[in-house]
């Protein structure tokens, strides 16, 4: 999935020439004959994914410089790299000024264009992650920076949303690593509490001698070791959303008092002589089964109900594959910023891999896996090398296998044993389609009628259709140099079941490869 550039130029033959420079970086380009056209294209929520505009000053109808200061106001974070004939200062201070972020006088070389296309995306994932910072920092985060097109996840914004315009208690319930906080944070963002105090509170991580006075406060004195005035977490939260994660973990003692402070709208700080009144929105989370937990004894009923009154369940990953693609490049962009790479994104063969996951440790897990791969990527987007934990493929970063690791592997003629092998009796499938192959050239068989895969054991049985799998997986990837996209095709199976296969089987790709 590489990143899209649009060239807008008036001019034909220079659109072609751009386009080939352009494409030869591994990008893929878009086409405008003019500024109005350009607009069209960018405006509605950038529905073509175009990352980096290429903006000729000099066209007839809307000019370059009107169309950069549209862009502007329109479209801040989309970076414009003019381009123009006319060499001069004066020109280039005014695109600076008007929001370029770079300027190309034509014709300009190829690995300047490619400099200045890979220095746009930087200044953009940059400016991307300082404002999902301000954002979050500010409480101000929306429904429209979450990556929720899937169908159960506008289900979760359409709720979300709704809850928003009142004070209603909501409960966000779901597995873990499904994103209970970002949802929390969204409807905050999206309510007249917007910019107010956003406070976490990790239930389940709260010493249970210290849960009253982190969440109430405390006195200067009113016990061994308070020093100073604590306010608490509800008083911290004040105007604000307090957002309990794992309520479900508290212990009984506090959840009494978690529910008078529900019902009063006030906190008693411990060793106060008076109650404290708090203007606080609650929104509570678990991945527990709450009516379980009530129905054992370990929940109470009553504050179950007064934090159930709005509930949102959020659904695990697998039920939401559709934003995989799209959560990708989001992590992509975020982790370039933050680690100074240069990832472009991720090959199709990629996408397919991680959308053929149960990612059982849903959104949390997919932004780790993402995260370690675009460590280990060595090229301009990420590849199923980048996830050995997932494609069962070993990253080019890593030790060449030993000579002793090499063992005999199918397909191999007869005599081409390795040279470290000791003279022991063969075993296993390999071994067996070796054997098998030199019985059969001593017999005198033509080469053509061997089979390079064994679908019978020493004894003239059948193998197990599993085994026979394997070793033609195996074989088909030697054959075709690990070259997966052709083994997929050639054995009549889709890519991501080839890598699924490729794990279960623990197969061998990178000798394949090497020995290609």
């Amino acid at each position: 999935m590489a990143k899209t550039v649009l060239i807008v130029d008036d001019d034909p033959a220079q659109r072609r020439l751009m386009q080939a420079v352009v494409e030869k970086q591994g990008f893929r380009t878009e086409q405008a004959d003019g500024g109005q056209a350009a607009l069209d294209m960018v405006d509605g929520g950038n529905p073509r994914g175009i990352s980096v505009i290429m903006l000729d000053l000099i066209m007839p109808g809307l000019s370059g410089m009107e169309t950069l200061e549209i862009l502007s106001k329109r479209k801040p974070d989309l970076p414009v790299i003019v381009l123009t004939a006319q060499a001069g200062i004066d020109v280039a201070v005014k695109a600076m000024q008007a929001g370029a972020v770079d300027f190309f006088v034509k014709p300009a070389a190829p690995e300047r264009i490619a400099a200045g296309l890979r220095n746009a995306l930087k200044i953009s994932e940059l400016h991307t992650e300082v404002t999902r910072l301000k954002t979050e920092r500010s409480g101000e985060t929306g429904f429209d920076q979450m990556v929720a097109s899937a169908p159960a996840m506008q289900q979760v914004v359409r709720l979300g949303q709704r809850a928003a315009a009142s004070n209603i208690p909501i409960l966000i319930t779901g597995e873990s690593g499904v994103g209970k906080e970002l949802i929390a944070r969204a409807i905050q963002g999206e309510s007249d509490r917007a910019g107010k105090p956003f406070v976490t509170v990790n239930c389940g991580a709260i010493p249970e001698n210290l849960i009253e006075s982190i969440l109430f406060g405390h006195e200067k004195g009113a016990f061994t070791g308070a020093d100073r005035k604590h306010d608490g977490k509800f008083k911290e939260a004040d105007g604000g959303t307090l957002f309990l994660d794992e309520v479900g973990e508290l212990p009984l003692d506090a959840q009494v008092k978690l529910l008078r402070v529900l019902q009063e709208g006030e906190v008693d700080p411990v060793g106060s002589k008076k109650p404290v009144k708090v203007d606080v929105r609650i929104i509570s989370a678990t991945n527990r089964d709450m009516a379980e937990q009530v129905a054992e004894g370990a929940f109470r009923e009553d504050l179950f109900y007064r934090l159930n009154v709005f509930p949102i369940e959020a659904p695990p990953l697998r039920q939401r594959m559709e934003d995989i693609p799209a959560m990708t490049v989001h992590f992509i962009e975020r982790f370039n910023a933050q680690e100074g790479r240069k990832v472009q994104g991720a090959s199709r063969e990629t996408i397919d891999l991680l959308m053929s996951q149960d990612w059982p440790g849903n959104v949390r897990q997919l932004e780790n896996a993402v995260f370690r791969a675009v460590i280990l990527c060595e090229g301009d987007e990420l590849t199923p090398e980048d996830f050995p934990q997932l494609s069962g493929m070993t990253p080019s970063v890593m030790r060449e296998p030993s000579p002793e690791a090499r063992a005999v592997r199918i397909g191999e003629s007869a005599g081409a044993k390795p040279a470290a092998a000791p003279a022991a009796e063969p075993a296993g499938p390999a071994a067996n389609s070796v054997e098998a192959a030199e019985i059969a050239a001593e017999a005198g068989a033509p080469m053509g009628e061997l089979s390079p895969v064994a679908i019978v054991d020493e004894n003239g049985h059948l193998r197990p259709l599993e085994q026979i799998e394997r070793d033609l997986i195996q074989y088909a990837i030697e054959t075709y140099a690990g070259r997966m996209a052709e083994v997929a095709r050639r054995l009549g199976i889709g890519r991501s079941t080839l890598y699924r296969k490729v794990r279960e089987h623990d197969l061998e790709v990178d000798a394949a490869r090497d020995a290609g």
